[in-house]
């Protein structure tokens, strides 16, 4: 198969690099690969059975159109300030114009009109306050929240969008290597779900954005083939779960409060991420049967809690190259103590330096919302270094949120974001292989929905 442009990865950055072309008039033979399904065939069976089924090959909510995106809470932080490191490559006004571009095209296909965190400045310096007596920083940024339910109904509009402009998307299709000759990428080896024969798509022109999780699998190819990268930053940690009531004030006025600490006595960067208000804690599974806690919120479906994850980050020295292996590490360990499901501790048996019975649970105010969760120890196979950065973030944030550190607050295990390999590249987004270019999450470069979004835009302009 020949194409001009091929697209490895059918998530944001790949999704919005396909819209740019085609409305620049450069859409004559782009192909995408997806090893998933189209959006209206992908479906988590858990809705049904109540408890994960470890579906197989791959994991429904985190694979097929659109990526993980589709089963998110459908947040789009509107700012240059957050989700990732792009600004650092391209500049902050270029990238905040970017972003801004890319929220048209959302609003266009029927993301909400509203942006959350905008319309209350004196109450948000209220809790700004707070922060700063608390050591933390609070980070301004507007949010457009789509809801799980209505990103994937926009998501199927650009998917309808991209068929009808004649971008060929190969459904259950995975990328088995990139067909490199010299320092030139001329395309990809793949294959078809199901089959054994591999086929070869020949383009002059290669995009890989195989989002977070793809990263393990652009890591090996990275080091198989001498594409330049290097090893970034490592987020662990857990999804913490409170009743709706304790986090009101910040749920009204910001949405989503994007918080950061630096607590002692590591000093390492600790950050809130994905906040969920009457949201529900989720498990998604990956190639590996490696089971991670995430989040999310529907526009019109609510719970009781809110969740958000608290993250902390880990940048490793030499000679240690893997970070993303070691992650995975701590998730298997941490789903050995759960028998393969996500652990779930109360904050006040961590302190205590007890596990939490299954039996206890029903006795809080919180109630998991990840009904299947196991009572555990998440301080068991959680490191030493981590776990410390947590509880001294946790004892911060209560400031700022009255009763965030309650004894019942509940901390989910394993979180962990696998984009930690950074791709070199220079403005034009080149790596030092020619004719391939890496985009969105596993390119190291970007974290979230809009920030993939908007590099996606970035390279359909450059190969314009």
């Amino acid at each position: 198969m020949n194409a001009d442009i091929l697209i490895v990865g059918a998530g944001p950055a790949g999704i919005f690099s396909a819209i740019e072309l085609i409305r620049l008039g450069k859409n004559s033979n782009i192909v995408m690969l997806e090893k998933g399904k189209p959006i209206e065939k992908r479906s988590c069976p858990k809705i049904q059975t109540g408890k994960c089924m470890n579906c197989g090959p791959y994991c429904h909510i985190t694979t097929g159109f659109s990526g993980a995106g589709a089963f998110s809470d459908g947040k789009l932080s509107l700012s240059h300030a957050v989700g990732g490191d792009l600004p650092e490559l391209i500049g902050e006004e270029e990238a905040q114009a970017l972003i801004d571009y890319a929220d048209t095209i959302y609003l266009e296909f029927g993301a909400a009109q509203e942006a959350e965190g905008i319309e209350n400045p004196e109450k948000t310096k209220r809790i700004r306050r707070r922060a700063i007596q608390a050591g933390l920083k609070l980070v301004d940024c507007p949010i457009r929240h789509m809801g799980t339910e209505k990103g994937q109904e926009l998501y199927a509009r650009i998917q309808a969008y991209l068929l009808d402009h004649g971008v060929q998307i190969l459904f259950g299709t995975e990328a088995l290597n990139l067909i490199l000759e010299q320092d030139r990428c001329l395309g990809a080896e793949a294959q078809r779900a199901g089959e054994n024969e591999v086929f070869r798509i020949n383009a002059p022109v290669t995009i890989v954005a195989t989002g977070r999780r793809g990263a393990g699998w652009l890591d090996r190819i990275c080091n198989e083939n001498g594409i330049e990268h290097q090893s970034g930053t490592v987020d662990i940690g857990v999804r913490v779960e409170v009743r709706n009531e304790i986090i009101e004030e910040v749920n009204t006025i910001l949405y989503e409060s994007k918080l950061i600490g630096y607590p002692k006595p590591f000093k390492d960067k600790v950050r809130t991420f994905c906040q969920n208000p009457g949201g529900f804690v989720s498990q998604e599974n990956y190639d590996n049967s490696l089971a991670v806690v995430n989040g999310h919120s529907y526009k019109d479906k609510k719970s009781a809690n809110t969740n958000v994850a608290i993250l902390s980050s880990h940048k490793f020295s030499e000679p240690f190259k893997q970070p993303i292996s070691y992650a995975q590490k701590i998730g298997e360990l941490t789903n050995m103590l759960g028998a393969g499901r996500i652990l779930v501790q109360r904050y006040g048996d961590i302190l205590d330096g007890k596990r939490t019975w299954q039996e206890e649970l029903p006795k809080s105010n919180v109630k998991p919302s990840l009904a299947d969760a196991v009572a555990g120890d998440i301080t068991s196979a959680m490191p030493y270094r981590t776990m410390t950065n947590i509880i001294n973030f946790i004892r911060a944030l209560d400031h700022v949120v009255p009763g965030f550190a309650s004894a019942e607050t509940l901390l989910y295990s394993p979180e962990l974001k696998f984009y930690s390999n950074r791709i070199k590249m220079n403005k034009l987004l080149e790596t030092n292989i020619r004719g391939l270019h890496c985009l969105g999450d596993s390119s190291g470069w970007t974290r979230g929905l809009m920030m993939s979004s908007a590099m996606g835009v970035l390279m359909g302009r450059l190969l314009s």
